[in-house]
């Protein structure tokens, strides 16, 4: 069995796209998954499944959660490997002084263009940095995200979905105690 991370983008945000999670979790386990746990109010769902296609499994989710709530989210799913790598190839690490809460991950279904990637890095903003790692952009905040310039010009161009530091750690603890646990 594998364990699964899945991150909606875009729900219960200011009273758009509202899901209570105890109705997505139902969503899930009527989808056959396993173990199903919800993290937080902002679309986390960790899971058990047999899939072998992420891809698959991935299309599914958005096909029944439109169906059962009237609007598309998109899903963005890592295993619980993938998201331990997440953690290890955090380029902030080191850093001294470095708040989580102020540290984001903007995960993507695929990796972003080259020339997306680019765009991206050419934005100069005060107290913010970028490192891009495959179809992880990791976001230092510096004076918060409400503000972005990066985080704007990343919205403008891509479409993934931003979890702060301490959000994806707890995901990573939770789908570690689900490995454990099977």
């Amino acid at each position: 069995m594998a364990v699964i991370i899945s991150l909606l983008r875009g729900i219960n945000l200011g009273g758009h796209k509202s899901i209570k999670m105890d109705a997505l979790c139902s969503v899930y386990k009527a989808m056959e998954l396993g173990d199903v746990q919800s993290c937080l109010q902002s679309g986390n769902v960790v899971f058990t499944a047999k899939t072998q296609s992420l891809k698959s499994l991935t299309e599914q989710i958005e096909d029944v959660i439109e169906e059962k709530f009237g609007f598309h989210c998109d899903v963005v799913l890592r295993t619980s490997s993938e998201m331990k790598q997440v953690i290890a190839n955090n380029p902030f690490a080191k850093r001294r002084g470095i708040v989580p809460g102020k540290l984001g991950v903007v995960f993507f279904k695929e990796a972003p263009a080259a020339e997306s990637c680019d765009e991206v890095l050419r934005v100069k903003a005060k107290d913010e940095n970028v490192h891009i790692h495959g179809r992880e952009f990791y976001i230092y905040f510096g004076s918060g995200m409400g503000q972005s310039k990066l985080f704007a010009a990343i919205a403008r161009k891509l479409t993934g979905t931003t979890r702060n530091w301490n959000t994806v750690t707890k995901l990573a603890q939770i789908a570690e105690r689900l490995e454990v646990s099977s």
